[in-house]
């Protein structure tokens, strides 16, 4: 493929940009711990948002929407749109908890909440799995989709796309940190929603597919475009639609879907003004994510169907391409390639944000961990405010190094999916209750983690054919459940002192934890007027009303493009019915300004 001088200029242009705001932003990011990994905690809700919806755009995603597609039809991606669920959850009733408890990261919440030794290690510990180990494996699977299309675009051999693309991610990201991520990430989605939309709308005008209309009624489309699999073929409905809903959603713990919030969905609310903007800054995200950026990347997806109908045909295009390589995720950037001078630039352009995005905002956070939760808490307590910032950087790198390597030994973005939802089977739970049951201790944590890694392990290595992957998921969750459960009532329970500031600090919802208040007032350790009654069944009924929301206008949107005016009429209609019960009950649930 031949860009041209125009092409070129988006992509160079890009690339300047990102390394500007980074070096403008490197002075005060160099400050302190707050400002390099929380901006200060002084960011408004939009710009955060704007950078959870970027992150989430990563390199990978169009290449993953597309591989469900073409093997599992559009209602495939139920496999993902279920996290939609703990998202919401996360809006109305977990967003103001998480900036109320003041922490520089979500692993410092352990010692808030648990006790003892065991507190300690798995802060520790999860510092290193989560920072180190599970946070490589995402940044491999997002860097695999850019040696796909780095190859199938520019002809670059992989190390050739990591070494760039990385190389001034990297830049950025170590001299800016969060606030140069953020700003970033608010140019790169932008730049990323241009190209995916003007690639859609090339694609769909090419001849070879005639158009929308045309593409819906090809042989090779009109079976995959069903919002929902087939109800009488339980086969399919079990593991892309009841398994999702059902267990999925609050069971599983998955990077920008964690069940409670977590990760760098917690740092961005952390680093929020105060809780309302932390409530925004999430709403918007997974309105942004679930209802208005799926159909572009779907269109491709089913107009790649009709060009390339199978893996032959993209191992013919492509031959350059390594035959481990060669999936159906491939036929994303493959499509890419018939984009017009200028517009195939900017599209380039975009693809190098969302992957810039991703990778940089999984770099800070990553390393957020190693230092904070790791360097600072084990092995230097009294380390300066510029040591820290400097540990930072280095970790940025060497983090970024690891998942380079680890990138050329996958092959396709829905394989890793899979690992990565196994090895979080059965956890979900806990992050979720947490929050509003005392009985949990650190204990419990430490069972649900090992439990699922080795049912993963045991699934992974000695039946990775011989059970399908819904299975295993429903063995893993059930398995690990029990058994952190047993645990929790095995051991002893976190220390009532600790337990105490805890829900003072916090103030949950009082249901779950009236073991712990009801002593504290007889013991003149609170006062009655202290325990606040919690809003959490409304709460809930707002969470139910932004799935409604934000599904009904997904789905109202793709049956506008289906031509189907009545059911998309329907779907607007119940996301307007959800957007007012919003409206009604905003005023209850908001949190402190």
């Amino acid at each position: 493929m031949q860009l041209s001088t125009l092409d070129w200029s988006f992509i160079i242009g890009f690339f300047i940009l990102s390394i500007a705001i980074g070096v403008i932003a490197s002075k005060k990011a160099g400050k302190s711990y707050d400002d390099f990994f929380l901006s200060g905690r002084n960011m408004p809700w939009w710009l955060l948002g704007f950078s959870m919806v970027a992150t989430t755009f990563s390199a990978d995603t169009p290449n993953l929407v597309t591989d469900i597609v073409r093997k599992n039809g559009v209602s495939g991606n139920w496999q993902w749109w279920a996290f939609l669920l703990t998202g919401m959850l996360t809006v109305f009733v977990y967003a103001k908890l998480w900036r109320r408890s003041g922490v520089d990261t979500d692993l410092e919440f352990y010692e808030m909440r648990y006790s003892g030794k065991a507190a300690a290690f798995l802060r520790g510990f999860r510092a290193l799995y989560l920072g180190v180990f599970f946070n490589i494996m995402i940044m491999a699977t997002v860097s695999l989709a850019a040696i796909k299309i780095g190859g199938v675009m520019l002809d670059l051999e992989p190390w050739e796309t990591i070494l760039i693309a990385s190389g001034v991610t990297v830049v950025y990201s170590s001299l800016g940190g969060l606030t140069g991520v953020i700003w970033t990430d608010f140019f790169q989605f932008i730049i990323a929603m241009v190209g995916i939309v003007g690639a859609a709308y090339v694609v769909l005008n090419l001849p070879e597919v005639g158009g929308l209309s045309a593409m819906l009624e090809h042989p090779n489309v009109v079976g995959k475009l069903s919002v929902v699999p087939d109800f009488n073929n339980m086969e399919v409905m079990v593991p892309f639609l009841i398994m999702p809903l059902a267990i999925q959603w609050w069971s599983v713990w998955y990077p920008g879907a964690e069940p409670g919030g977590g990760g760098y969905i917690a740092q961005r609310m952390l680093s929020a003004k105060n809780e309302n903007h932390a409530i925004g800054a999430t709403l918007f995200f997974n309105f942004t994510h679930y209802a208005l950026r799926p159909w572009p990347w779907i269109l491709v997806a089913l107009a790649s169907l009709i060009v390339f109908p199978d893996l032959d045909s993209l191992s013919t295009a492509f031959p350059n391409i390594p035959a481990d390589k060669i999936n159906d995720d491939l036929a994303y950037p493959a499509m890419l390639t018939f984009l017009p001078t200028g517009l195939l630039g900017l599209v380039i352009a975009s693809l190098i944000a969302a992957y810039m995005s991703t990778i940089s905002t999984h770099l800070n956070w990553g390393s957020s961990y190693v230092v904070n939760d790791f360097y600072k808490r084990f092995l230097k307590p009294e380390a300066s405010e510029r040591e820290l910032v400097n540990v930072g950087r280095i970790s940025t790198v060497v983090l970024m190094l690891f998942s380079a390597l680890l990138a050329l030994a996958l092959s396709n973005a829905l394989q890793a999916f899979n690992i990565l939802l196994q090895i979080g089977a059965g956890t979900g739970l806990i992050f979720i209750l947490r929050w509003f049951w005392w009985r949990i201790n650190a204990w419990s944590e430490i069972a649900a983690m090992v439990i699922s890694f080795l049912v993963a392990l045991y699934f992974e290595f000695l039946h990775p054919e011989e059970i399908a992957s819904h299975l295993k998921l429903i063995w893993g969750v059930g398995i690990t459940t029990v058994g952190w459960l047993a645990v929790t009532f095995l051991t002893q329970p976190t220390e009532h002192s600790t337990l105490l500031n805890f829900y003072k600090l916090i103030k949950p919802q009082e249901t779950g934890w009236q073991a712990v208040i009801q002593p504290a007032i007889a013991a003149g350790e609170m006062k009655k007027e202290e325990v606040i009654p919690g809003k959490l069944p409304l709460e809930l009924l707002c969470m139910v009303a932004g799935c409604f929301l934000v599904y009904g206008v997904l789905f109202g949107m793709g049956f506008f493009m289906y031509g189907e005016t009545g059911k998309a009429m329907i779907g607007l209609g119940v996301a307007a019915v959800a957007g007012f019960i919003l409206l009604k009950s905003w005023s209850q649930v908001k949190g402190n300004d």
